[in-house]
């Protein structure tokens, strides 16, 4: 029922989930409840394990009472969803497929079903079964924003704008709805709807002690890329002060600084880019020639034979250009 033939494709064409909810970013679900016939002290112990996110333990646990109990459907529903927060996400739809011959999904369990997909890279079915989910329940909010995020990956822009706001009529002033909804404004090629999100969702962090990065380096991203770079500047450096370990954000400062002319700048940026995201080939292109236009021939060198030796490995048969 739910494995496709584009599943398999998926992910051998995507390590990497492309500007996908990642595993920080993805709320933890709740775990699906079990039918009050299925309380075996076996399969009750495995579901408590998966609530307090030993995940592991719970997988051995229903396997074990899987053994004694193949048929299932509370316990193969429950091994999925264990599956897709173990991240193993063909495994996952697998299990699902087999509890969907015995027991309808509720709206919860397709979301999970959905997600396999985003982790998957197939945003084409994670959209379909997000919508059917959400059809059956609308209220939950979390459902409008992967369905926001799925839309977002498929070009599908206006429809995630759409998501997005209707997310934020059920949680509002969410800072990352809006600033996804700038994401998809500037996917639309429009530049000042999209620094008016990135500006709002910076404006509802004012007085939080913890601020989300994300809107202030989209902004100064933004700036810079329309050739504002001095005014992107105070964004970029924020956003690197809130999330140093970012790669993106030293990357983004990094060009800003060479729009500027200060390349000694630009070099310490992208070097700390590199050292967080060393195999990255554009990285090692960006700070080469930043050495170059500063007269370092060698270490410019250095930076463009490797950049050369990684996307020959990304272009073999085995690891496919990302």
């Amino acid at each position: 029922m739910f494995l496709s033939g584009s599943t398999v494709q998926a992910q051998e064409q995507s390590k990497e989930i492309p500007s996908a909810p990642t595993a920080s970013d993805r709320p933890q679900q709740i775990v699906p409840p079990l039918s009050p016939e299925a309380e075996d002290p076996l399969l009750l112990r495995a579901h408590r394990a998966a609530e307090e996110g030993s995940f592991a333990s719970g997988e051995a646990a229903v396997r074990e009472f899987l053994t004694q109990h193949p048929a299932s459907t509370d316990a193969h529903y429950l091994l999925g969803y264990i599956l897709y927060r173990e991240v193993h996400a063909k495994e996952s739809l697998s299990e699902y497929t087999l509890a969907a011959q015995q027991r309808k999904p509720t709206a919860m369990e397709l979301e999970i079903v959905a997600l396999d997909y985003v982790l998957l890279g197939d945003f084409t079915d994670a959209d379909r079964w997000l919508t059917k989910s959400l059809s059956w329940n609308p209220a939950n909010a979390l459902g409008w924003y992967y369905l926001g995020r799925a839309k977002y990956n498929e070009n599908r822009f206006a429809e995630a704008i759409d998501a997005f706001n209707t997310y934020l009529k059920l949680e509002p002033r969410s800072v990352k709805a809006e600033d996804n909804i700038g994401l998809s404004e500037e996917g639309l090629n429009h530049p000042e709807e999209a620094a008016k999100a990135f500006q709002i969702a910076i404006s509802w962090q004012e007085g939080s002690s913890e601020k989300n990065a994300q809107p202030f380096l989209n902004l100064g991203s933004l700036l810079a890329h329309q050739g504002h770079a001095d005014a992107g500047l105070p964004y970029l450096l924020k956003a690197t002060e809130l999330a140093p370990r970012n790669a993106k954000g030293h990357e983004q400062l990094g060009r800003a600084y060479v729009k500027l002319k200060q390349l000694k700048n630009a070099q310490t940026e992208l070097e700390k880019a590199i050292q967080l995201a060393p195999n990255s080939s554009s990285l090692h292109f960006e700070l080469g020639m930043t050495y170059r236009d500063q007269g370092l021939k060698e270490q410019a060198k250095q930076e463009f034979d490797r950049c050369a030796t990684l996307n020959a490995t990304h272009s073999s048969v085995d690891t496919p250009n990302q």
